[in-house]
C-alpha cells in the first residue's frame, strides 16, 4: 500500500489560515498515524481507491477542517427517514465525521457496526480516527471500491452525496489526489525520475513531455495526433495501455507509465 500520511491529506486540501488552519492542521494529525492501517482493513489501497476515497472525505470535511457540519441540525428534525423520531434528535444526530454521518439511526447502525455506542455519545462521531472507521464501513457497505475500480467519479460521488452535489470540485480533487499519489508511487519504487525529464502528466498538460508521450503511444500502435495537448484521445490510450500493462488505468503518466512506454524500446536495444 502507498505511504499515505498527514502530508498527503495536505497536499490534497486546500490550505486555510487562522481558526481554520488550526482546525485542519488538528484533524490531518490525527488521522495521518491511522491512514494506512485504516483503509487497508476495507480494502482501499490500491491508487484509484485512494484517490476516490480522499477526495471525497476531503470535499465532505470542507478540506479536513472539520468533521462536524456547520448547520445545527435543526433542519433534520422530526425526519422519520433519518430515524429522528424524538424530540432533539435533528441537532443530535447531526451531520459528523468524514462523510457525514446523519440520523439516529445511522448512528445507531454505525455505532453497534464498530462497538461504539453513538446514541449515548454521538459526538464521538467527530473523533477523526473514529470517523475515519466509519467513514471505511459506509465505503464497504455501499459498494463504492467497485466504482472506484472503474475511475467513475460520477458514480462514486452519487453514492457518497446521494446526488452529484459539488461534483466539479469532487473531480478536481480527484485528480489532484491521483497526481499525489503518483508521486508517492515512485517515492516507493525507489525515486522518480527527475521532474524535469519525465514529469506527472495528467488531462489538461500540455508541452513537450506530453508530445513525447504521445509519440511513444503513436509507436505502440495507439493512433492519435502529437500535438502537445494531453486530452481524451490521449488520456483513452494512455487507460488502455496501462489496463494492457496492469497498472492501475488512472490515466495520470507516473513513473510506471513511463516504464511501461520506455520498455518496448529497451527491448529493442
Amino acid at each position: 500500500m502507498l505511504p499515505i500520511d498527514a502530508q498527503c491529506l495536505l497536499e490534497i486540501a486546500p490550505r486555510f489560515g487562522g481558526a481554520a488552519g488550526q482546525r485542519q492542521a488538528r484533524i490531518v494529525a490525527a488521522l495521518g498515524p491511522v491512514l494506512r492501517p485504516v483503509l487497508a482493513g476495507y480494502g482501499i489501497g490500491t491508487r484509484l481507491r485512494l484517490a476516490h476515497f480522499l477526495a471525497q472525505a476531503c470535499h465532505e470535511s470542507a478540506g479536513f477542517r472539520a468533521t462536524e457540519e456547520f448547520a445545527s441540525g435543526a433542519a433534520y428534525e422530526g425526519r422519520g427517514d433519518l430515524g429522528n423520531t424524538s424530540p432533539g434528535d435533528g441537532p443530535r444526530f447531526k451531520g459528523r465525521g468524514l462523510l457525514q454521518l446523519t440520523g439516529r439511526a445511522n448512528y445507531r447502525t454505525y455505532g453497534q457496526a464498530l462497538g461504539v455506542d453513538l446514541l449515548a455519545r454521538p459526538e464521538r462521531a467527530a473523533e477523526p480516527e473514529l470517523s475515519l472507521r466509519i467513514a471505511g464501513e459506509y465505503w464497504t457497505r455501499l459498494g463504492i471500491n467497485a466504482a472506484c475500480d472503474a475511475d467513475d467519479v460520477v458514480e462514486v460521488t452519487r453514492r457518497v452525496n446521494g446526488g452529484l452535489v459539488g461534483l466539479e470540485e469532487r473531480r478536481g480533487l480527484t485528480a489532484r489526489a491521483k497526481l499525489v499519489l503518483a508521486r508517492l508511487e515512485g517515492v516507493r519504487l525507489g525515486g522518480a525520475q527527475p521532474e524535469a525529464a519525465r514529469p506527472v502528466l495528467h488531462r489538461g498538460s500540455t508541452g513537450a513531455a506530453v508530445a513525447e508521450l504521445q509519440r511513444r503511444l503513436r509507436q505502440l500502435g495507439y493512433r492519435l495526433a502529437v500535438d502537445a495537448d494531453f486530452g481524451p484521445a490521449t488520456e483513452l490510450a494512455v487507460t488502455s495501455l496501462q489496463a494492457a500493462r496492469g497498472i492501475p488505468a488512472d490515466g495520470v503518466v507516473g513513473r510506471l507509465t513511463w516504464a511501461a512506454l520506455e520498455a518496448p524500446a529497451a527491448a529493442a536495444a
